[in-house]
């Protein structure tokens, strides 16, 4: 992911912090949480921003790793949910050099992550993601389509080209489904989105 994208990020942590915790993981992963694990799972939130999303799962009893390439949002998110069942680490597709080193997991997430990455930079991300799942475990990726797409920061994604690159890299596809927006100012500008899971096969 680019530099830029990421310090843009940077730049707008206050605003995002509060933003992203008034929103209830519940509530975000509904079109999906019949399908987390039940019992203790390794599970990996790639861009976890203030890591809502990875306490919530810690208090199904998983442990998470929550990788955050934002600075002001990794610290944030350790102050705010300094649960003892999430690992956080400092890392960045589509290389994901430090993720790889650890054992592969039952659950990757990957929520608001893939319209900030460029379209070259894709297949590999999911050949990296396909080598930190386990044989079984699932892929979860959300897409954002609508809105003004911002040169350089947001980029274009399509659903069925997203599921072919998965399937190059053998993932079997289990799930898709689109939801609405769940912030306001997302509603006005005609974002939606579409989730997709997946089965490493």
């Amino acid at each position: 992911m680019r530099s830029d994208i990421l310090a843009r990020y940077a730049v707008s942590a206050g605003d995002l912090i509060t933003r992203f915790e008034a929103i209830t993981s519940e509530h975000h992963l509904s079109p999906v949480s019949d399908l987390l694990p039940v019992k203790s799972a390794r599970i990996v939130d790639i861009g976890a921003g203030t890591g809502r999303d990875a306490a919530w799962l810690t208090g199904k009893g998983h442990h998470v790793t929550a990788v955050e390439p934002v600075d002001e949002l990794r610290k944030a998110g350790m102050q705010l949910h300094p649960e003892e069942a999430i690992s956080w680490i400092n890392d960045c597709l589509p290389e994901l050099v430090t993720l790889r080193r650890q054992q592969p997991f039952d659950l990757v997430l990957l929520s608001a992550v893939w319209h900030h990455l460029q379209n070259s930079e894709r297949q590999a991300a999911l050949r990296n993601l396909k080598n930190i799942a386990v044989q079984g475990g699932l892929l979860i990726i959300s897409l954002r389509h609508g809105g003004k797409e911002h040169e350089g920061f947001v980029f274009p994604v399509s659903t069925d080209e997203t599921i072919a690159m998965a399937e190059r890299e053998s993932f079997e596809l289990l799930r898709q489904r689109q939801t609405g927006p769940m912030q306001e100012r997302s509603r006005a500008a005609g974002v939606h989105w579409t989730w997709l899971v997946f089965r490493s096969v």
